[in-house]
Order: C-alpha cells, then structure tokens, then sequence
C-alpha cells in the first residue's frame, strides 16, 4: 500500500509509516505543500497512493467527481495530534480496512471510531 501524507499533517507521520514498511510520501516531498488539494488529489490518483489527511475537502472531490480513487484516510474531531500517536491508530487498524482501501473507500478516523465509506460517494 502506498500513500501520500497532505500538508496538515506532519511529515513525522510519513516517517513513522515508512519505518512500519509502507511506501509513503508527505507532499513536501514533492515540493506540493502550497499545492491545491484537486493536484494532490490528481497525483495521488495517478501513481496509486491512498491520500492522509485532516482535510475534508477530499471527501468533497470524491463525491463531486463520483471517483473510485484515491482512497481516503481522514482524521476527525480531536484525534491526537501528535503525529507518532495518528501513526499508531492507523497501523492499529490498517488491517481491518486495507483491503477497502484497495477497492477505493474512505477511512474517517475519529476518537472512539472508525467508518469506512466505499467509493463512488453517492
């Protein structure tokens, strides 16, 4: 599985990812912090990453181009914003929703919870 960790989230949590054995990118590795998030959206698409955010504007172009990727994982409401313990939730979890995210889906990951959405959204 390969990702790509958007601006709001540290590039601390790519590392820890990377270091759990995932091919992971923090789009400052691409020079796209000041990228949109349609470019982000678009190069995540392209080479088959599933996008790592705090921003719900990918659930919003999801939706509106009725896309089946990228995949999705969001962090919501007060999750810990300290990047070791989001690195630790997810791996925690990955393995109940690796496979969705595969087929394309969206992960919101809150305190207490997990949803998954399945792609196309609507």
């Amino acid at each position: 599985m390969r990702f790509l960790v958007d601006n709001p989230l540290s590039p601390v949590l790519a590392e820890e990812l990377r270091f759990a054995g995932y091919d992971v990118l923090h789009v400052r590795d691409l020079a796209l912090q000041s990228a949109t998030d349609t470019e982000i959206f678009q190069v995540a698409a392209r080479e088959d990453r599933v996008v790592v955010s705090a921003d719900t504007d990918f659930g919003t172009l999801l939706a509106l181009r009725q896309a089946t990727r990228p995949s999705v994982v969001l962090y919501r409401g007060p999750v810990s914003r300290r990047p070791r313990c989001q690195a630790e939730m997810l791996l925690a979890n990955l393995s109940q929703f690796e496979p969705l995210l595969t087929q394309g889906a969206v992960v919101v990951i809150e305190p207490g919870r997990i949803r998954v959405r399945s792609l196309p959204i609507g």
